[in-house]
């Protein structure tokens, strides 16, 4: 059945066993037919071992010497680059600069450690290489219906056990165990009596055919369709702009309806009509177009000409930490990952290393160190590949005078003309530039020894003068005592530009006292405790200067505090723990999801300009106060991952929680029964209504979870996004993972209507 399914899904040629336009590909044959590569894991440690890309062109298969492991695999989906040379921390270590152009990493989503490989040859490096993107950028370019078909073909490849190209009984019920569904016998015989026809007792050629009909077949799609589609059996033009305009709630013309069919209607004699299936309108409800996020916003679209304290700044903290802040390792991959999820902000923290080279690592605890210059260089290559706008360097400085001026001397010969050395106006300036004005370029945040105004006056600031540590994050100190002395070396200070560091005496003291570039940082329990006692004056206080907040040194596993309260607040750069997977995580992801992943955006002109009254804890009347209510229906999700793979008869019973953060008012949950033994398609058509009072400030954050009546339910998949940038009507809900990745083929099907309050 694997050769009939091959030749009649809906869209053959991304389901082949090849993947189109690579059927002679001499790189992806390299990979089908395999080799031995060196894999690398320390200095001491380099053994061969046997690679090779499955037929299913999905799968990477490798030889292990591990006793019970002889054989193992991983999916390229898991893949999230693909690096070239010694571009990993491993391969920087472990290996010499001559193997350079033999060297290549795989480098996988979330925390699994990368793989370091060694081909025999430069050329033999470059077709691994080559040949991984080339899968990997076709699997992209597959849409969600098209990755489903994928993914439901290779389910039914795997239960095939025989690989004689039937379907058995057995075989049937192993393949619904496989996609996630539980069926009883009864009707597991059912459905397979139901197509077959011939009464072999196998399922065969058309016989499949018709079971893999039934078995996407959704009915709400088909209730859908048939309420519009009014022209015989087919959609007319006429009828899908109706669609458009009226369901989807789209400013949508009759050239829009037209372009949607060409684009995506299947069927030729259809497409001359005008005409849209229910192939062609499943394909587009699969599409950007027919997703819940407003596909407008995956582009910059909000003004960046305005002052950089302006936005909410995707920030980390103790970006260096891979794990949690005792015994955690410290590399430059967690800046290459926190980087490449547009994190606009992250933390160093410097201390004195031998041979005269500073280090980053969290002192006085048993975490690993790594090199400030390794950083530096990774931070240069990796910080604009996500977003061109301005990365901000904290520095947590504990380094001695000599090493500080290394350290100096590491970032302006590391990252050139890249690094801001001086005010971008040619005379004092009384407000920062915007993230438009400092494209491409670095901006140091740390203590300074003079005021700016020194740059213009050339005064100098005499010697070093000793300076308080900003943060003493050490578990085991007491708060607010001993906080350590440094010397502050002069290059160092002056790459101090629009970020000096100074204490908080209160917001008076700042608003009288501090220039518009000198700013604060606040532990999580101070910036709270502001945020619910004088949130107003934090408010006011933001919109001139830059706020920092960090969390608590309590938190040693690495845990998040709720960044939503201080988002509300006002507080730009709310750093975080990228590291850990949790809700603080999907909100900080979902709030920078728009925007095009630029890692700013916009705060509300209420929480910009003088004046205002704002008060997310009373919402007194003003021009925030913008009343929404948002109906959803959650009809149904299609493949949910199976949670436990090693156990065959493992199925989930999904819930769906769909929540609002936002201002105290708004912050509301809601979730839907649970249903039984079913992940490949189950239906809950449940309908909530929320009441919105600041939609400006609001995230939308959908959870599926496994249902556990004993114990705390299990997180299947989640997504987040802005009030504002989700689109009305039928959608599909993408689900990523708890580290943030896309779950290729599953998803929720929702109904959204966001209406003026009356």
């Amino acid at each position: 059945f694997i050769v009939y399914l091959e030749v009649h899904l809906s869209v053959t040629s991304d389901l082949c066993v090849t993947p189109l336009g690579l059927e002679r590909d001499a790189d992806l044959q390299l990979l089908l037919v395999g080799g031995e590569l060196l894999k690398v894991r320390s200095s001491s440690w380099k053994k061969n071992r046997f690679y090779k890309l499955q037929e299913d062109c999905t799968t990477m298969w490798h030889e292990s010497h591990r006793t019970f492991k002889r054989n193992q695999t991983f999916s390229i989906d898991e893949i999230e680059s693909v690096r070239k040379g010694r571009q990993s921390e491993g391969l920087q270590k472990h290996t010499e600069a001559h193997v350079e152009d033999r060297c290549f990493s795989i480098i996988f989503k979330g925390r699994r450690r990368n793989l370091d490989l060694i081909a025999t040859s430069a050329e033999e490096a470059r077709q691994w290489v080559n040949g991984l993107e080339k899968i990997i950028s076709n699997m992209k370019k597959l849409n969600s219906q098209q990755t489903s078909e994928h993914w439901i073909f290779n389910c039914m490849r795997k239960a095939d056990k025989n690989k004689d190209n039937k379907m058995t009984l057995k075989e049937l019920k192993h393949f619904l165990r496989q996609i996630n569904i539980e069926v009883d016998d009864m009707y597991a015989e059912v459905l397979f009596a139901k197509c077959d026809k011939s009464n072999s007792g196998s399922l065969e050629g058309p016989e499949i055919k018709h079971f893999y009909d039934l078995l996407i077949y959704r009915e709400e799609i088909d209730v859908i369709y048939g309420k519009y589609a009014t022209t015989g059996e087919q959609m007319s033009v006429k009828d899908l702009l109706n669609f458009l305009l009226n369901e989807q709630r789209e400013v949508a013309t009759m050239e829009d309806a037209v372009r949607l069919i060409e684009r995506y209607e299947l069927d030729d004699s259809a497409k001359q009509k005008n005409h849209m299936t229910k192939d062609g309108f499943l394909m587009y409800l699969h599409q950007e177009e027919g997703s819940i996020f407003n596909p407008a916003h995956k582009e910059v679209f909000q003004d960046m000409s305005q002052p950089i304290n302006h936005y909410f700044i995707s920030s980390s903290h103790n970006t260096y930490l891979m794990e949690d802040q005792l015994k955690g390792h410290s590399s430059t991959e967690a800046y290459i990952k926190a980087l490449m999820k547009s994190c606009r902000c992250v933390e160093l923290d410097c201390w004195d290393g031998a041979h005269g080279e500073p280090i980053i690592y969290h002192g006085h605890t048993l975490t690993s160190k790594v090199l400030f210059k390794d950083v530096i260089k990774a931070i240069k290559e990796y910080a604009f590949k996500t977003s061109e706008y301005p990365v901000i360097l904290s520095l947590e400085n504990h380094c001695t005078l000599e090493q500080q001026k290394l350290m100096a001397k590491h970032m302006i010969s590391i990252l050139g003309s890249a690094l801001l050395t001086s005010p971008l106006e040619d005379q004092m300036p009384t407000a920062f530039p915007s993230p438009q004005d400092l494209k491409g370029r670095f901006i140091v945040k740390g203590k300074r020894l003079n005021k700016l105004d020194a740059v213009f006056s050339n005064t100098s600031p005499g010697v070093e003068e000793d300076c308080v540590s900003e943060e003493d994050e050490a578990p085991y100190a007491k708060e607010n005592t001993h906080k350590s002395k440094i010397k502050l070396a002069k290059q160092l200070s002056d790459l101090v530009i629009y970020c000096r560091s100074v204490h908080f005496s209160g917001f008076e003291h700042a608003k009288d006292n501090q220039a518009f570039y000198e700013m604060s940082s606040f532990k999580e329990s101070k910036a709270v405790n502001l945020a619910e006692t004088a949130v107003n004056a934090f408010i006011h206080h933001n919109m001139t200067k830059l706020s920092r907040i960090y969390p608590a040194g309590s938190r040693t596993d690495s845990s998040n505090y709720n960044p939503v309260p201080l988002w509300n607040a006002g507080c730009q750069i709310v750093a975080l723990n990228f590291q850990t997977p949790s809700k603080e995580m999907d909100l900080n992801q979902g709030r920078f999801r728009s925007n095009g992943v630029s890692g700013y955006f916009l705060k509300p002109d209420f929480q910009r300009y003088p004046g205002t009254e704002f008060d997310p804890t009373t919402l007194t009347k003003g021009p925030w106060l913008k009343r929404k209510t948002f109906h959803i229906m959650v009809i149904s999700a299609q493949q949910l991952p199976k949670l436990n793979k090693d156990k065959c008869k493992s199925i989930v019973d999904p819930l769906v929680k769909v929540e609002i953060d936002g201002v105290p008012a708004d912050t509301c949950s809601k979730e839907t029964r649970s249903i039984e033994n079913n992940g490949f398609n189950p239906m809950w058509n449940e309908t909530f209504q929320f009441d919105i009072q600041v939609p400006e400030l609001a995230l939308v954050r959908f959870l599926v979870e496994d249902y556990d009546s004993t114990s705390q339910n299990d997180l299947i998949g989640q997504y987040c996004l802005p009030l504002t940038s989700l689109q009305n009507g039928y959608r599909h809900v993408p689900l990523l993972t708890k580290h943030g990745d896309v779950i290729p083929s599953a998803g929720l099907f929702v109904h959204l209507m966001l209406l003026d309050a009356k």
